[in-house]
């Protein structure tokens, strides 16, 4: 079977929207188009229905209720509203803020903002696989803590926090938890409930969904309360004002159901070809490492270390696959990745790291096709005879 070329394991950046998501929003730019807000007519009850189906799949997915979706543009702005709504409400409370060190930047910079305007921030750091200590959070629990800020996932090497553990942590001490779970949601089960997790962002383009359309959920019932960041008509329980973007939002919709329906199988699938990926490496390249946590991981990426290869020269060399050094939000710099820096790792092998993330359209066969190009190109770096052609 011939391989189509590019190949695309870039899938932490972004998906390509699934075919089914594109039919369920087709309708809401031509024909359903109304404004959500638009009370007194059908075409705005239209619309309304739809954002009210959509909220209910999201729910459904993180295991939450509807009337804590509150929709947004994506996850950076979700964790804009989260954690500056959350400071600006309860700074009577306190100032103090906990997070982690290897934070997507969306949450990384709004802390440091918070902190340069007189807000105290303990930034955790991490062991060699990502994780973070969970007693060490506890002990940086003060009486003034108003919010605990930690990653589901990592979006570079995949690790899984202990979103549950630290849930219950931070609800047994009064403080609030808010987890980025965008690289989580629709790839590993997570359950708002159960994971006492009081805010969490999405979005939808990492789950084979539209970009710009992402969602805030906010636990309704205690209701935690929040300033809004966005002033202008008091849309969304009055935490995000603006005309809602309804194809967006039904594609947000649609797509956590199929995630919903089709997440064990997927997750399975996509966790045989990344090992298929990483042992078909080891076998034909010496010296390499994975990073991250072996055992608890998001199943579809792996993170590589290849000794004494830069990873920027490696992607050229490989311009029919595209794969990333570090996170989207970060590919603007030229330094290496600060998540594997915060792990252990040296500036050599933090710039000689790649992140494979695979998808649903990913194959056996683009797999070895991989594998092949990858191990020829390094030996040929390292000045090494070139692997034998592999086969599936």
């Amino acid at each position: 079977m011939s391989v189509k070329l590019p190949i695309y394991l870039d899938h932490n950046a972004t998906t390509p929207m699934d075919e089914r998501v594109f039919d369920a929003m087709r309708p809401y730019f031509m024909e359903v188009f109304g404004n959500a807000a638009s009370k007194g007519h059908s075409f705005g009850w239209e619309a309304e229905a739809a954002c009210d189906k959509a909220r209910q799949q999201v729910a459904v997915l993180i295991g939450g209720k509807p009337e804590g979706v509150i929709f947004t543009s994506g996850a950076t702005e979700s964790d804009n509203l989260a954690i500056k709504g959350i400071a600006c409400r309860l700074k009577h409370k306190g100032r103090h803020i906990v997070t982690q060190v290897t934070e997507h930047k969306a949450v990384l910079d709004v802390c440091k903002k918070l902190q340069s305007d007189g807000y105290a921030v303990t930034w955790l750091q991490v062991d060699r696989r990502g994780g973070v200590d969970v007693d060490e959070l506890r002990e940086s629990i003060r009486p003034d803590t108003i919010l605990v800020t930690i990653m589901a996932a990592n979006n570079e090497i995949g690790t899984l926090q202990p979103v549950r553990e630290i849930g219950r942590l931070c609800r047994e001490r009064g403080v609030l938890f808010h987890s980025d779970a965008t690289q989580a949601v629709g790839k590993v089960p997570l359950d708002v409930e159960a994971d006492c997790i009081d805010l969490l962002s999405l979005t939808g383009h990492k789950m084979y969904g539209p970009k710009g359309a992402g969602a805030l959920y906010v636990r309704p019932a205690p209701r935690v309360e929040l300033d809004a960041i966005i002033d202008g008509g008091g849309h969304e329980r009055g935490c995000r004002s603006g005309t809602l973007n309804v194809p967006g939002i039904v594609g947000l919709g649609a797509a956590c159901e199929i995630a919903m329906r089709e997440m064990p199988r997927d997750a399975a699938r996509l966790a045989h070809l990344r090992d298929r990926l990483e042992r078909g490496l080891m076998e034909h390249v010496d010296n390499v490492i994975v990073n991250g946590d072996p055992a608890r991981r998001l199943p579809q990426m792996t993170n590589l270390t290849f000794a004494g290869v830069e990873s920027e020269e490696l992607m050229l060399a490989t311009c029919d696959v595209a794969v990333s050094s570090g996170s989207a939000c970060s590919s603007a710099t030229s330094h290496s990745s600060y998540v594997l820096r915060a792990c252990g790792a040296s500036e050599a092998e933090a710039q000689s790291s790649l992140r494979f993330a695979l998808g649903r359209r990913t194959t056996e066969e683009e797999i070895d096709y991989v594998v092949d190009q990858f191990s020829r190109t390094i030996g040929k770096s390292r000045g090494m005879a070139p692997s034998p052609l592999l086969r599936g």
